[in-house]
C-alpha cells in the first residue's frame, strides 16, 4: 500500500484518533477528518511519526456538503481514495420517552448520514482502486434498551446501511463492513464514568474497576485494540471479508 490514501472521520480522539495513528503503519496518506483543529494537529503529528504524511480536514460532516467538499480536497491532493473509515459521531443516550425529534435527528445526522454522503462521494474512487470502507456502530445496536434508544437505532442502521453498500461492492470491487466495539475507555466513556462516581460517591478508578465486572467482562476495551482490528479490516489479507458485522467487546454481548 504505498502509494495508499485513508480517509479516518473523527480523528481527533479516541477510535478514531488512535486508528489513524495505526494504519500510518499501513498507508502513504491518512486524511484525518473532524471539527477540533488543535485535537487533529495533534493527531496529525503522531501521524507522521508513525511514517505516514498526514492531512488534516476541519471539517463537520452533520453538514450536507462536508462530504462531497472532504472527498474533492482529497482527490484533487493526492488523487485517489483507497480506504474510508467512517468512525465519526456519538448518539446521545436518552430514554426513549424524553428523547425529542431534534435530538434524532442530530443523533443520526452525523453519526449514519455524514458516514453514509461520505461513502457514496467517494465511491467511484474506491471503485477505482478497489478500496474498502469500515462503518462503525456499536454492541447496543444488538441489545437495544429503552435508557438509550437511539443509540441502538442508530448503531443497526448503520449496520444495515454497510451491509446495502457491501451488496453493491460486491458487484463493483468495493469492500464493506461495519464493526462494533463494546466498551472501549475513549474520553467519552470516561466522562460516562466520572459522572457515574459523583453519583455513587466514588472515586473515577473505582468507577472504571466496577464497570467491566457490571457489564460482565474482563475489563474495558482500548482504541487501540480497535484501530488494530480497523487496520486488518481494511488491509488485504481481509479482502474476501465483507458485507460483515464484526463484534469486538471483551465477550459482552452473551448471543450468537
Amino acid at each position: 500500500m504505498n502509494q495508499s490514501v485513508a480517509i479516518v472521520t473523527g480523528a481527533s480522539q479516541g477510535i478514531g484518533r488512535a486508528t489513524a495513528i495505526r494504519l500510518a503503519q499501513d498507508f502513504a496518506v491518512v486524511v484525518l477528518a473532524a471539527r477540533n483543529s488543535d485535537n487533529l494537529n495533534a493527531t496529525a503529528a503522531e501521524v507522521e511519526k508513525a511514517g505516514a504524511k498526514a492531512h488534516v480536514v476541519v471539517t463537520d460532516l452533520s453538514l450536507p456538503d462536508a462530504a462531497k467538499l472532504l472527498v474533492e480536497e482529497t482527490l484533487a491532493t493526492f488523487g485517489q481514495i483507497d480506504a474510508v473509515l467512517n468512525i465519526a459521531g456519538a448518539v446521545p443516550g436518552i430514554d426513549l420517552m424524553e428523547m425529542t425529534d431534534q435530538q434524532w435527528i442530530q443523533g443520526a445526522e452525523l453519526k449514519l448520514h455524514g458516514a453514509r454522503r461520505l461513502t457514496i462521494h467517494a465511491w467511484d474512487a474506491l471503485k477505482k482502486s478497489r478500496g474498502s470502507v469500515v462503518f462503525i456502530s456499536g454492541t447496543a445496536a444488538l441489545e437495544p434498551k429503552a435508557a438509550t434508544a437511539a443509540v441502538a437505532v442508530i448503531n443497526a442502521a448503520i449496520d444495515a446501511l454497510a451491509k446495502a453498500f457491501a451488496e453493491k461492492g460486491v458487484r463493483e470491487g468495493v469492500q464493506v463492513n461495519s464493526m462494533l466495539p463494546g466498551a472501549i475507555l475513549t474520553q467519552r466513556r470516561r466522562a460516562m464514568l466520572e459522572k457515574a462516581a459523583a453519583q455513587q460517591q466514588i472515586t473515577v478508578d473505582a468507577a472504571i474497576e466496577r464497570f467491566p465486572e457490571k457489564v460482565g467482562i474482563a475489563r474495558l476495551g482500548t482504541p487501540e485494540e480497535i484501530a488494530n482490528l480497523l487496520a486488518y479490516l481494511v488491509s488485504p489479507g481481509a479482502r474476501w471479508l465483507t458485507g460483515t458485522a464484526v463484534r469486538m467487546d471483551g465477550g459482552e454481548v452473551r448471543g450468537i
